[in-house]
C-alpha cells in the first residue's frame, strides 16, 4: 500500500476507504496513521430498533467511505461548554466504530487500546479530537472509539423493552472488534478497554461482566464511578420520565416522543433535594438511575460484587481518579452558612465524626465548601477508586492518584477530566487550555501517557502493584511522577461511611 493512497482494508462487512493523516508531537516527532471513521458495528437503532438490542449493520458492496466521523447518540450535550469537546452529529447510524492505525496491515499485530467516553450514561461523544490517538499510534497502538446508546435510550427501563441496550451496544462493539481490528493492523488477543468517568464505569462494568470476559485483555478506568442501580431503582425512574412527558411507561408510549424531548426529561427521574447539603455522601454515593442496572441476567450483580466473586481478576487493571474530582461543583452551597466550621458541615452532610475531622483536615486552608466538595469527589470517585482497588488483592491491579491542578480560569484544581489529555500525550488539542490552561508540564504527559501505554502494550507498569501496601502512582501537585501509600482515607469512606467491607 502506497502511503500516497487512500488506505483500503476488507471487513466482514465489507471494503473500506479511509485517510492518511499526520501529527507532529512536543518533540518534533511526525507520527504518519491512517484513520477510518464512522464505521457501523449495529444498524440504526430508529424505528422498531428503537428499543431493541443492537443488530448487526447491513453489508455494502464496493468501497465504503470512512473519512468522517458518523453521527453520534448524543444529540445535544448538557454541559456548556462541555470540559472535553465531544460534538454532537445529527444522523441515524449512530452506532459506529473509529478506527486510527499507525499500520493498516492484516499481518501488523499490533496492541489495540479501545475508548469508551463518558458523560454520565447521558452525554458524550466519541468523535472528539482528544480521543483520536495520534500520540498511541506514535507508539504502535491502534485505537478504537465506540459509541453507544445514551439516557433513556440506552439504560431506560421499560418491562417490554430489551434491557441493557448501552450494555449491549458495547458488547457489540466489541464483538465487531474482535472480528475486524486484525485488517486494521491491531491484534485482538491485546484489546485493552479504557475510559474515564462514565466510561470508566463502563470499563468496570465490564471487567465483572461474565459475558464479556473473552472480548479484551486489560482494562484502564479513569476516574470512575459505580454505574449498578437496582432493578427497582431503575423502574421508579423510568416511569418518572414517562410520568413528566405523559406516556405510558413502556415501549408503545415512550416512542411517540422524540429523543430530545425524552433526553430533556430525564431530570424528572432524579429530583434536586431541597437542602443539597444534607446526608450528601450516602446520596452522592448511590449509582446513577441510567446505568446498567443489576437485573440477575446479563448483569448478575454489582461491580463490586463481581470484583469479590473474582470475575476479571486475571486481568490487569489500571485505576485511579484525580485529587478534586468534583470539588468545584457545589461553589456557593454554603452561601447561607457564611461561618460555618468545616466539621459541622461533613457532619450535616452525613460523614461519620471521627471521618469529619480526618477530611477536615486534608486541605484546611481552602475552607469548609472545598472540604464539602470533596465529600462529592470522594463518594462518587475516590472511594469507589480506592474500595475495587483494595478488592482486587493480588491481582494485577496498579492504581494511580492524579494530583497536579488546572491552570486555567474554567478548571479548580485537579479536576474532573484534567488528566486526560495528559494521557493522551495531546497537550496541543483542541480544547485543552481550557481544562488545563497554558502551558501545562509536557514531562507529566510523557509519565501520564509511558503509564498508560505501559498497561496497552505490556500489561504491566514500570511501578509497584497496589497490594499488599495500598501504593499507587502519584501525579505530584509539582509535576513529578513517584509511588507511594494512597487512599488511605478514602478507604475509611468506603468501608465505614458507606459500610462496605474491604478485606483484612
Amino acid at each position: 500500500m502506497r502511503l500516497t493512497d487512500d488506505p483500503i482494508v476488507t471487513t466482514t462487512a465489507g471494503r473500506l476507504r479511509g485517510r492518511w493523516r499526520s501529527r507532529t508531537d512536543a518533540r518534533g516527532v511526525t507520527a504518519r496513521y491512517a484513520t477510518f471513521r464512522g464505521i457501523p458495528y449495529a444498524a440504526p437503532p430508529v424505528g422498531s430498533l428503537r428499543f431493541a438490542a443492537p443488530v448487526p449493520a447491513p453489508g455494502w458492496d464496493g468501497v465504503r467511505d470512512a473519512g468522517d466521523f458518523g453521527p453520534t447518540p448524543q444529540r445535544e450535550s448538557p454541559y456548556d461548554p462541555p470540559r472535553i469537546p465531544e460534538p454532537s452529529i445529527s444522523g441515524e447510524d449512530v452506532l459506529s466504530v473509529n478506527i486510527t492505525t499507525p499500520d493498516p496491515s492484516p499481518s501488523a499485530g499490533l496492541p489495540v487500546l479501545v475508548w469508551i467516553h463518558g458523560g454520565g450514561f447521558v452525554a458524550g461523544s466519541p468523535a472528539s479530537p482528544w480521543y483520536v490517538g495520534e500520540s498511541f499510534a506514535r507508539d504502535g497502538v491502534v485505537t478504537a472509539t465506540l459509541s453507544y446508546r445514551l439516557g433513556f435510550e440506552g439504560f431506560g427501563w421499560m418491562e417490554d423493552a430489551a434491557p441493557h441496550r448501552g450494555v449491549l451496544d458495547w458488547i457489540a462493539g466489541l464483538e465487531w472488534i474482535q472480528r475486524n481490528v486484525a485488517a486494521f493492523g491491531g491484534d485482538p488477543s491485546r484489546v485493552t478497554i479504557a475510559g474515564q468517568s462514565a466510561g470508566a464505569a463502563a470499563v468496570m462494568r465490564l471487567l465483572t461482566l461474565p459475558a464479556a470476559e473473552h472480548l479484551f485483555a486489560r482494562a484502564m478506568a479513569i476516574s470512575p464511578a459505580d454505574a449498578s442501580p437496582t432493578l427497582d431503582r431503575a423502574r421508579r425512574a423510568g416511569q418518572a420520565v414517562a410520568r413528566s412527558l405523559g406516556v405510558s411507561p413502556d415501549v408503545a408510549g415512550i416512542s411517540t416522543v422524540d429523543e430530545v424531548t425524552v433526553f430533556r426529561a430525564l431530570g424528572a427521574a432524579n429530583p434536586q433535594p431541597a437542602d443539597p447539603i444534607a446526608v450528601l455522601l450516602p446520596r452522592s454515593a448511590e449509582p446513577l438511575p441510567f446505568a446498567p442496572v443489576v437485573d440477575g441476567d446479563l448483569v448478575p450483580q454489582s461491580v463490586t460484587e463481581g470484583i469479590r466473586a473474582g470475575v476479571g481478576a486475571g486481568k490487569p487493571l489500571l485505576i485511579g481518579s484525580t485529587a478534586h474530582e468534583f470539588n468545584e461543583a457545589l461553589v456557593g452551597a454554603t452561601s447561607g452558612r457564611p461561618e460555618v466550621d468545616a466539621v459541622e458541615l461533613l457532619r450535616d452532610a452525613g460523614v461519620p465524626r471521627d471521618l469529619a475531622f480526618a477530611m477536615a483536615a486534608r486541605e484546611p486552608d481552602r475552607g469548609a465548601e472545598w472540604a464539602l466538595g470533596q465529600v462529592l469527589s470522594d463518594a462518587i470517585f475516590r472511594a469507589p477508586t480506592a474500595g475495587w482497588a483494595a478488592l482486587r488483592g493480588d491481582g494485577p491491579t496498579w492504581a494511580y492518584d492524579f494530583r497536579w491542578e488546572s491552570r486555567s480560569d474554567a478548571a479548580t484544581g485537579a479536576a474532573h477530566c484534567v488528566d486526560v489529555p495528559f494521557g493522551f500525550d495531546i497537550l496541543d488539542a483542541e480544547g485543552v487550555p481550557h481544562a488545563v490552561g497554558e502551558d501545562p508540564p509536557q514531562a507529566l504527559a510523557d509519565a501520564v501517557h509511558a503509564d498508560w501505554l505501559a498497561l496497552v502494550r505490556d500489561g504491566a507498569l514500570d511501578a509497584p502493584r497496589h497490594a499488599p501496601d495500598h501504593r499507587a502512582i502519584v501525579y505530584g501537585a509539582d509535576g513529578r511522577r513517584r509511588t507511594a501509600p494512597a487512599y488511605d482515607l478514602e478507604r475509611r469512606i468506603w468501608s465505614e461511611a458507606l459500610a462496605r467491607p474491604l478485606p483484612d
